[in-house]
């Protein structure tokens, strides 16, 4: 599966982890020179806080477009060192 936002590829991987409709992708199949750290964070009563990354493409920012647990509950450990996107990207298999 491919996570693509304005035409480019921003991860590619077979290893993806469906959890409450969103795909989650490891992070190291995440082509990083596209991120950008964030301020955001949000709580999940089950997964715990949320951190997020900007994408920055061809000179144009998706503000917090991708989401990670880094220190996701015990019950969310399966996506610990892996992110999820929204905010227009699309993902194709």
């Amino acid at each position: 599966m491919k996570a693509i936002w304005n035409g480019i590829v921003i991860a590619e991987s077979d290893k993806i982890i469906n959890l409450e409709g969103n795909k989650y992708f490891p992070i190291k199949s995440v082509n990083k020179e596209y991120l950008i750290s964030s301020e955001t964070n949000t709580v999940c009563p089950w997964k715990g806080t949320a951190s997020y990354y900007d994408i920055v493409a061809d000179g144009k920012t998706n503000k917090d477009a991708v989401w990670f647990y880094p220190n996701p509950s015990a019950m969310a450990d399966k996506i610990k060192d892996y992110v999820a996107f929204w905010k227009g990207v699309e993902i194709i298999s």
